[in-house]
């Protein structure tokens, strides 16, 4: 197909506490898995988690750039003592932790672009940086910053519709506007700003790598429509922004050779490309194959919805982000915070702590739950924007308490996925006759809860046997872009094994659960109105 049939792909994901890579040959089965953790392979950045967070600072969360350089030295070193032949990778691709910036400073591409093949890259680019610490996704200190991004563009809902986000404080464009306010010195001497993936992206070009537009749509600066950056974004975040971000690109670019310090140091062939790095979020989307119509749930402590759209609806909550495998197309991203430790509670009070019985309390009881249905929000949820328990019998009166346990089982799992169908289709998602449930996560070992899932969505579930699907995305990604010109993504990724069928919803579900829907939405409406 394209390249040699020996050719193998090299996919890697710079998570929050480790770098993870992988190499697959041209059938995409995996030869070499490997990582490096931060804490404990790099104890001398003294990251906690894979971050730094300081008392004084309670809302900070940064990393050491030099770190990540210096965990890719020895990732490609610990890959080489694996055996890998690195004369064989075709391609490089990857993914990393969305929302960090990384600052490169005035020189940096010139010492990219002459790297000694002798030695470390982690001893040539200590002093590219012209922020030593690179914010991060868990930084929340940018309250300010994203006030004045929304008044710049002309409130949330407009910032929403251009950018697919109302400013949230993690992501990029508030992030750089405070290094510029805060640090107007580093800012002056800033070369180029890059996310974590392009970032690492550029490691390989030995050149500034180009943000692309998946990642980019987590800035609140792109505009998800044109794909270019919006220029009153822009403005209200920091001065001659524009040219220190370069010019955005696809997801799947094929942005040029490898750079020569890797051919010379580790035995890459020189043909080798680089194909643009993305966003875990937009990565994990290429490793689970999803598709038109296609819905990936996520169950684990935070439950999130990844959503295949066609185009998205503007929404406040939730965010778009531009498609990383069709150009034409955009992902949804929901976050539930109320996920696997709610049902933890009510398993530990309504089953005695054991899943077996909590299975068997909702297989017992009806779908519909004889008109009962509640909402559980033990943390302040974000979408909608409430907490407490909240249980409604048949005729919709709020009630303190359910008259048994398997009543509140099926109240738990059932509020959790109609919440989710309906905020899916407040993003423009439609159920359609070839729609796929993927379910990833702790959750997603209970068949009872699957069977609600499907139920709900009147739509089959499958269970994604793809471990670190971000990282194989890297390698599926790789792949894509050397080829793309030549085969579709279905056609590159054929040769893997279909996700297995976990069930399939009954015949009467919809008539269930799409009443249920309409009545959800009513009663957050007037829950919202009380608080």
């Amino acid at each position: 197909m394209g390249a040699a049939s020996n050719a193998t792909y090299l996919g890697l994901d710079l998570s929050t506490q480790q770098l993870k890579a992988v190499v697959v040959d041209d059938e995409l089965k995996v030869l070499h898995e490997t990582s490096v953790q931060f804490d404990n392979d790099l104890p001398e950045f003294r990251t906690y988690g894979g971050v730094i967070q300081r008392k004084a600072e309670p809302h900070v969360a940064v990393s050491p750039t030099l770190m990540w350089v210096k965990a890719l030295d020895m990732i490609l070193d610990k890959l080489r003592v694996c055996g890998v032949d690195f004369s064989k990778v075709a391609a490089i691709s990857g993914s990393a932790q969305q929302h960090g910036t990384v600052y490169w400073g005035k020189g940096s591409r010139h010492q990219l672009q002459n790297l000694d093949p002798n030695k470390f890259l982690h001893e040539q680019l200590a002093m590219s940086f012209s922020v030593a610490h690179s914010p991060v996704w868990m930084d929340s200190s940018t309250s300010e910053q994203c006030r004045r991004l929304e008044d710049g563009v002309g409130g949330p809902l407009k910032l929403a519709e251009i950018t697919g986000s109302r400013a949230y404080e993690r992501f990029s464009g508030a992030q750089i506007a405070k290094i510029a306010q805060k640090k107007p010195e580093a800012y002056a001497i800033t070369e180029r700003i890059s996310l974590i993936s392009s970032f690492a992206a550029s490691l390989f070009l030995g050149d500034f790598a180009p943000i692309d537009w998946s990642d980019g749509s987590g800035m609140n600066l792109l505009n998800i429509r044109t794909k270019d950056w919006h220029q009153k974004a822009l403005e209200a975040c920091a001065p001659d922004l524009r040219d220190r971000l370069g010019t955005p690109t696809s997801s799947y670019s094929n942005l040029g050779p490898l750079s020569s310090y890797f051919v010379e140091r580790f035995g890459f062939d020189e043909k080798c490309r680089v194909i643009a790095f993305t966003g875990d979020n937009s990565g994990s989307l290429v490793g689970m194959r999803l598709k038109e119509g296609d819905v990936a749930c996520s169950l684990g402590t935070s439950d999130t919805l990844f959503l295949w759209l066609n185009e998205p609806k503007t929404v406040v909550e939730g965010h778009v982000l531009c498609n990383p495998i069709d150009d034409e197309a955009y992902m949804g991203l929901l976050c539930f915070k109320n996920g696997s430790l709610t049902r933890e509670r009510i398993r530990d009070t309504a089953a005695q702590g054991s899943w077996q019985i909590f299975e068997e309390l909702l297989d017992s009881t009806p779908r519909g739950n004889f008109g009962n249905l509640a909402l559980y929000y033990d943390a302040q949820e974000i979408i909608p924007f409430l907490i407490g328990d909240h249980r409604f019998n048949k005729a919709n009166d709020e009630i303190s308490r359910y008259s048994s346990k398997e009543v509140e089982v099926r109240a738990l799992i059932e509020g959790q996925f109609i919440a989710k169908r309906a905020h899916a289709e407040d993003f423009g998602f439609i159920i359609g006759p070839h729609t796929r449930i993927f379910a990833t996560g702790g959750a997603s070992t209970n068949k009872a809860i699957l069977q609600v899932l499907a139920d709900v969505f009147n739509s089959p579930v499958y269970v994604s046997e793809v471990a670190n699907s971000a990282m194989m995305g890297g390698a599926y990604q790789a792949k894509h872009g050397l080829l793309r010109d030549k085969y579709s993504f279905d056609e590159i990724t054929k040769s893997l094994p279909e996700p297995t069928l976990a069930c399939q919803p009954y015949d009467d579900a919809d008539s269930i659960y799409k009443p249920m829907v309409l009545r959800y939405r009513k009663i957050v409406e007037e829950l919202l109105a009380k608080s």
